[in-house]
């Protein structure tokens, strides 16, 4: 097992990295000290994981609220049902909400539980690789509006994060290939010699080969841990995490969020980001195409679906969080390891860019 802390002043939190973990029964009582516990999941990953997880808490006044997969349930409404469940659980202040799932999930859950008596202990059990990486580190939690993504949330730290490698053996493999995405983003936008390393071990992370794996697991949510500790709000530095993603938010939401799933999409994201820097000269063609190359190795898409119109992208992108008093911002870069914040960008550079 690899462990890492994410500190956040005099907070700080575990994460978990290894095989196994979700066999730890000891281990994911002690993470539930209070009496109540409700446990989130969805309907694929409950059959295979919830029964270890209820067989830990065995004695404790245990819920369970299961969702159907998808982007589509992270809603206002399932987010009242979430509530729901606290409500029948008789969750007090000592309760601790459990994501078991993706990062629609943790996402949902983490939301609920920061709302529920104005916030009660919360805990990530990701599933997927894409949720390892990204979503469950950091604490921002959310549901989606028909006007986008990610709209209403807040800030809510886990108590702990478990990622289970053995999870990743029953992920489809388009699910496994999207949450590498979000593990190239990592070298993309600060570490040049972890992109590099990618670029060596793609066959190997494409086989879900444990060393491998578990080193780009460890990699990103070390890069991600520090980050969220220099600006947990994203008042700054935070906000180049997002690299591909106003981009890809967009594709998403016009796609109605039934098209690419969200690291397909960040990965033809990072390459428009990627597309416009060069176009502005701020970057050299060469990284755009080095950055391309690596997530076509990795089965990721680089090129925008059909029928998606450049305007409506760039309308929905007008509404991404990161705009400032009206103003769009967006995640560009010098190069590979190099990202930055840049606001003020002509509109019309970002509609070639999306080749409207």
């Amino acid at each position: 097992m690899r462990e890492l802390t994410v500190e956040l002043g005099a907070r700080r939190y575990p994460i978990r990295i290894g095989a196994g973990l979700l066999d730890d029964a000891a281990g994911l009582r002690a993470l539930v000290p209070g009496r109540h516990a409700l446990v989130v999941s969805d309907d694929n990953v409950a059959p295979l994981y919830l029964g270890k997880v209820l067989a830990a808490l065995s004695g404790k006044a245990v819920g369970t609220f299961v969702i159907a997969p998808g982007e589509q349930e992270k809603t206002l409404d399932r987010f009242a049902d979430a509530l729901d469940a606290l409500s029948d659980l008789g969750a007090s202040r000592d309760a601790t909400v459990l994501a078991l799932g993706g990062g629609v999930v943790g996402d949902l859950a983490g939301f609920a539980a920061a709302c529920w008596m104005r916030g009660v202990r919360f805990v990530q059990l990701p599933t997927t690789l894409l949720a390892m990486v990204d979503s469950s580190v950091g604490g921002k939690t959310a549901v989606d509006l028909p006007a986008g993504k990610n709209l209403v949330g807040a800030f809510h730290q886990p108590s702990a994060v478990l990622a289970d490698t053995a999870t990743l053996a029953t992920l489809p493999a388009r699910e496994l290939r999207a949450g590498l995405a979000e593990v190239v983003k990592y070298g993309a936008i600060g570490d040049g010699d972890f992109f590099a390393w990618l670029e060596g071990h793609a066959e190997a992370l494409l086989a879900s080969e444990p060393a491998a794996i578990v080193e780009a697991i460890f990699r990103s949510c070390a890069h991600k841990a520090g980050v969220v500790a220099r600006d947990e709000t994203e008042q700054g530095e935070r906000a180049l995490l997002n690299f591909g993603h106003t981009f890809g938010h967009a594709i998403e939401a016009e796609q109605r969020f039934g098209g690419l799933i969200h690291g397909e999409a960040v990965a033809v994201g990072m390459v428009l980001a990627a597309r416009l820097s060069a176009t502005l000269g701020r970057a050299p063609h060469g990284d755009g195409e080095r950055l391309a190359a690596l997530l076509d190795r990795l089965g990721l898409p680089t090129s925008l679906p059909r029928g998606l119109d450049a305007e409506a992208l760039l309308a929905r992108m007008r509404l991404d969080k990161k705009a400032v008093s009206g103003q769009m911002r967006l995640i560009l870069w010098r190069g590979i390891g190099r990202a930055e914040v840049v606001a003020g960008i002509d509109e019309d550079a970002v509609l070639r860019a999306l080749g409207g």
